[in-house]
């Protein structure tokens, strides 16, 4: 069974502000769900996924958006991407001396110092697109908000969410852009206006909302700006779509010597886990075959 979530992309008429609304639904427990972490990681996973589900629906050509954080902290590295046809993955892993059961609760403990990176991928044989900033700011939407307006010199708004109910994990992002005014035109005191309210009015979104699934995207994003000449594009499906395969970790496998691979023999085989969608691939030793040393 597929479990599918969505993109609603809009736009402010006459203004120079765009935004994307993101709620993953049963997709983000689909995802979360397959991996024994903490609470806490899996909340900062939940709210990486909106954000590069957001980021990706943006893609002109077919592609990836990934998200990569390494720290020094309990998470030593958070990895999320989504293609351009919106297939989210995920994974994270904790340093080796850390509590699972007493990790810190902010954002900035749990990473500590590092590095955030976002690089968009075009496939092969086309160059990738890569930048990397400090983690700086409390919390994950303020470190992505901070790498576009240094990095890519670019204005934008992320409001990030994610929360644990009963039914399951839930995980959203609002999304603003500014714009570029074209042709070296500088933006006028109308169009810094129009992005000053839109901001504002974003903020005022609650996470009781966000997560309310009798209330539907259009009608969300209208309750938020339905004062200033907002016009909703076509929703996009998102889908959880690890890449992993037998064939690729086969060929992993086959990077090793023949001692290498006798020595990670277990029960008369070797198992490799995917880290992204925890299924676990079971190779007999006689299936690797030996390899000249």
């Amino acid at each position: 069974m597929v479990v599918s979530g969505g993109i609603v992309p809009f736009h402010l008429e006459r203004s120079p502000v765009r935004g994307r609304l993101v709620r993953l639904g049963k997709l983000a427990d689909a995802i979360l769900a397959r991996h024994d972490l903490p609470d806490v990681v899996l909340e900062l996973g939940g709210q990486a996924l909106a954000l590069v589900a957001a980021m990706a629906s943006a893609l002109k050509f077919k592609g990836s958006f990934s998200l990569q954080i390494k720290g020094d902290g309990p998470v030593t590295m958070l990895l999320a991407d989504a293609t351009d046809t919106g297939d989210l993955r995920f994974m994270a892993r904790l340093s080796e001396d850390a509590d699972p059961e007493n990790l810190p609760q902010t954002t900035p403990e749990l990473l500590g110092n590092g590095f955030m990176a976002f690089t968009i991928d075009q496939g092969a044989d086309m160059d990738r697109h890569q930048g990397i900033v400090e983690l700086t700011g409390d919390t994950l939407s303020g470190m992505a908000m901070h790498y576009f307006q240094t990095s890519e010199q670019h204005d934008c708004l992320i409001r990030l969410f994610c929360t644990k109910t009963l039914e399951g994990w839930r995980a959203s992002a609002l999304v603003l852009e500014r714009i570029a005014a074209e042709g070296g035109i500088e933006a006028t005191a109308q169009d810094n206006d129009a992005w000053e309210t839109a901001c504002t009015f974003a903020e005022t979104l609650q996470p009781v909302e966000i997560f309310d699934e009798d209330l539907g995207s259009g009608d969300l994003i209208y309750r938020l700006f339905g004062t200033l000449d907002v016009q909703i594009a076509t929703p996009r499906a998102l889908a959880y779509g690890c890449r992993c395969s037998r064939a690729r970790l086969a060929a992993v496998l086959d990077r090793f010597s023949t001692g290498d691979l006798d020595h990670m023999v277990e029960d008369g085989a070797i198992t490799m886990n995917c880290e992204f969608c925890n299924v676990g691939f079971r190779f007999t030793r006689d299936e690797l075959g030996d390899k000249p040393e």
